[in-house]
C-alpha cells in the first residue's frame, strides 16, 4: 500500500518538474522566436505587414496621449478598449511606443475643465457634445475622441471617432475601430518620416489659386513638400537632367505626384508634353477636371446661367490613358442643399434650404483604400466619365453619384426656378454615374508616333513612348478640391465644410487618401480596406428577457462550479476507496 502511494507521489512530481521544463523550455525559445496568434475570423488582431515594420524601425519613443478616459457611454468604452488593445499590438512590435489614457473632465473646477478643452482644441483635437440619460435626468458630456502623438520635438494630433453623414451610431463606431490601425500607424509614419516627398500644384491654366486651395495645402504639407509649378513650356519645370557620360542623359522626377486642379483655360501642346513626359518617368497625376464650366456666381445675381463646354485640349491625352470626361452635368436627387431666399417677414429676407441637384452627393460604396469608410463627398456641377479599353491598364471606378441620377448634355441652361416645384422622379432614373477612377499601369505616351525624329531621339530631351508602371486619378469635378471662403471675412474654411449648411464631408479625407495611394501604392492606406463585422445584440430581445439573462450569468456559473466540485468529490472517493 504504502509503495503504491510512493509512486502515485513519484509521478506526480515527475510531472510536475516535466511542465517545469516545458514552460522554461517554451520561454526560452519564444525569446528567440517571436510569434502572435489571432484566432478571430477577420483577423482583427493582426497587424498589416506595413505597419510592422514601420514599428520595427522606430528610433526613438512614440508617445500617444490618448483622451478616452472617464464615464462616457459604452459606444465609446468600446472605442477606448479598442484603441487600447491596438497600442499593446504596436508595442508587442516595437519597445518604443508608449502610452497614456487621460480624462480631459476630471477636474472638479469649471474653469480648469475649460482651460483643458482649449488647450486640446489649440491643438488640433475637435469636441463632441453628446447628450446622456443619468438617474438626474438628460446631462450634457464633451469628449474628446482622439489622441495625440508626441515623437521628439513633434507632435501630431489625430481624430478616433470616424464621423459619417447618414449612418447609424454602431456603423459609425464600427468603422472608426476599423481604421485604428491606419490611423495610428499614419500619426506615427508622419512624425518619423525624414524627408518627404515633394508633390506641386501645376498652375497657368486658370486652377485653384492659394487661397481656395489652402486648407488642403496645410493638410499635404503633413505628408509632403508642397510647391506650385507653373509650367509655361519649361522642359525642366517637373524632370532633371543629369549627364551619365556624354552619350547618356539620365531624367528623372522632380516631384513624386502633381495635382492639376480646376483649370479653365486650355493647355499648350508643349505643357501637354510636359506633363506626359512626367508620367512617363513614373510621375503620380491627380486631374481634377471640368469638363463643363458652370458657377454660382451668374445664379446669385440672375437666377439663370448656362453650363458650357470647357475646352482645355486634354481629351485626347486623357482618352490615351484610358478615360474619356463627358461634356454633360449630373443631376442627382442626392444632393445638398442650397440657401434660398423664399420671402420676408418685418423686413427680414426669409432663408429656406432646397437641394440643388446639381451639386450630387456622392457616398463612396466600395471597398477600395482610397474611399474605403469614408464620409459622403459634396461635388459641385459635376460630369460623367467613361472608361476606354487600354492594355495593361487597371482601371478601378472610385466613386458614383445615386441611382437616382440623370446627364444634361452641354450646353445646359440652369435655372433655380426648377426648385420651386416638386422633380419628376421618373427623369432620375438613371444608375450610378462614374465620376472619378483609377488608372494602374504602364501607360502609353500620347506623342507616341505624334512628334518629329528630331525631337523623338534628342537626348537633351529624352524621349520615352511607355511608362514605368504608374497610377492616376481623374476626377471630373475640379470643385471637389475647393475650400469655401468664409461668406463676410474672406478667410478660408476647411475642405468639405459647407458654411451654409453646418455640415462638413468627406472631400479633404478623400484628397488625402488619394494622394497617399498615389504616392504610397498599397502601403500603410491598404489597412484601410479591412473590414470588421459588426457583430450587435439584439437590443430589444434582450430588453424582453433582461430579467432571465441576469439570473442566467449569476446563477448559471455558480451551479456549474458546484456540479463539478461534486463531480471531482465522487471520482476522488471511488478511486481512494478501490485503493484501500
Amino acid at each position: 500500500m504504502q509503495d503504491k502511494k510512493k509512486n502515485i507521489k513519484r509521478s506526480n512530481i515527475i510531472q510536475l518538474i516535466f511542465g517545469i521544463l516545458i514552460i522554461i523550455l517554451v520561454n526560452i525559445i519564444s525569446s528567440y522566436v517571436f510569434t502572435r496568434f489571432d484566432l478571430t475570423a477577420e483577423k482583427r488582431y493582426s497587424l498589416s505587414s506595413a505597419t510592422k515594420e514601420m514599428l520595427r524601425n522606430l528610433d526613438d519613443i512614440v508617445y500617444f496621449q490618448v483622451y478616452l478616459e472617464g464615464e462616457f457611454p459604452a459606444g465609446f468604452k468600446r472605442l477606448r478598449n479598442a484603441t487600447k488593445e491596438i497600442l499593446d499590438e504596436f508595442r508587442a512590435y516595437s519597445d518604443n511606443i508608449e502610452y497614456e489614457f487621460i480624462n480631459p473632465s476630471k477636474s472638479d473646477d469649471p474653469r480648469e475643465r475649460s482651460d483643458t478643452y482649449q488647450l486640446l482644441v489649440e491643438r488640433g483635437l475637435n469636441p463632441t457634445d453628446l447628450q446622456v440619460n443619468t438617474s438626474d435626468g438628460m446631462k450634457k458630456q464633451i469628449l474628446f475622441p482622439g489622441a495625440i502623438a508626441i515623437y521628439k520635438d513633434s507632435e501630431i494630433s489625430l481624430e478616433l471617432l470616424r464621423t459619417q453623414l447618414g449612418m447609424p451610431p454602431e456603423t459609425v463606431l464600427n468603422n472608426s475601430i476599423q481604421s485604428l490601425e491606419f490611423n495610428l500607424a499614419n500619426a506615427i509614419k508622419n512624425l518619423t518620416t525624414i524627408k518627404n516627398p515633394k508633390v506641386a500644384f501645376i498652375k497657368g491654366h486658370g486652377e485653384l489659386n492659394e487661397l481656395e486651395t489652402a486648407d488642403i495645402t496645410r493638410a499635404l504639407q503633413g505628408y509632403y513638400v508642397v510647391e506650385r509649378v507653373k509650367i509655361n513650356g519649361q522642359l525642366n519645370c517637373l524632370t532633371e537632367r543629369d549627364q551619365v557620360d556624354s552619350a547618356t542623359t539620365a531624367i528623372r522626377n522632380k516631384f513624386e505626384a502633381i495635382i492639376i486642379a480646376k483649370p479653365d483655360s486650355a493647355f499648350s501642346e508643349k505643357d501637354k508634353f510636359i506633363i506626359d513626359q512626367f508620367i512617363m518617368h513614373g510621375g503620380k497625376v491627380l486631374w481634377l477636371i471640368d469638363p463643363v464650366f458652370a458657377t454660382m456666381d451668374s445664379l446669385q445675381s440672375s437666377d439663370a446661367t448656362m453650363g458650357i463646354t470647357n475646352d482645355l485640349n486634354l481629351g485626347d491625352q486623357l482618352f490615351n490613358y484610358g478615360v474619356r470626361l463627358n461634356t454633360n452635368l449630373v443631376m442627382d436627387l442626392n444632393a445638398i442643399p442650397i440657401p434660398l431666399t423664399t420671402g420676408s417677414i418685418a423686413g427680414q429676407p426669409q432663408i429656406e434650404f432646397f437641394p440643388w441637384y446639381f451639386f450630387p452627393l456622392v457616398t463612396p460604396m466600395i471597398k477600395h483604400p482610397i474611399v474605403n469608410n469614408l464620409n459622403a463627398i459634396k461635388t459641385e456641377f459635376i460630369s460623367s466619365l467613361d472608361t476606354i479599353s487600354v492594355y495593361g491598364i487597371k482601371k478601378t471606378i472610385l466613386l458614383k453619384t445615386s441611382p437616382y441620377s440623370r446627364t444634361v448634355n452641354a450646353p445646359v441652361y440652369i435655372n433655380l426656378n426648377i426648385l420651386q416645384k416638386e422633380p419628376d422622379e421618373r427623369l432620375y432614373n438613371m444608375p450610378g454615374q462614374p465620376v472619378a477612377v483609377l488608372l494602374e499601369g504602364e501607360f502609353e505616351s500620347v506623342y507616341l508616333n505624334r512628334i518629329p525624329p528630331s525631337i523623338q531621339f534628342n537626348r537633351e530631351i529624352g524621349f520615352k513612348a511607355y511608362s514605368k508602371p504608374t497610377r492616376m486619378i481623374i476626377v471630373a469635378d475640379g470643385d471637389i478640391i475647393r475650400n469655401q471662403l468664409h461668406y463676410s471675412q474672406g478667410y478660408p474654411l476647411p475642405l468639405g465644410y459647407d458654411q451654409y449648411i453646418g455640415q462638413t464631408f468627406g472631400n479633404k479625407e478623400f484628397i488625402l487618401n488619394a494622394m497617399n495611394y498615389l504616392t504610397d501604392g498599397s502601403g500603410l492606406i491598404s489597412i484601410r480596406s479591412r473590414e470588421l463585422k459588426l457583430r450587435l445584440l439584439d437590443i430589444t430581445l434582450v430588453g424582453n428577457n433582461k430579467l432571465f439573462w441576469q439570473l442566467f450569468n449569476v446563477i448559471l456559473p455558480i451551479i456549474l462550479i458546484i456540479l463539478f466540485g461534486i463531480t471531482q468529490a465522487l471520482i476522488r472517493k471511488r478511486k481512494y476507496a478501490r485503493s484501500i
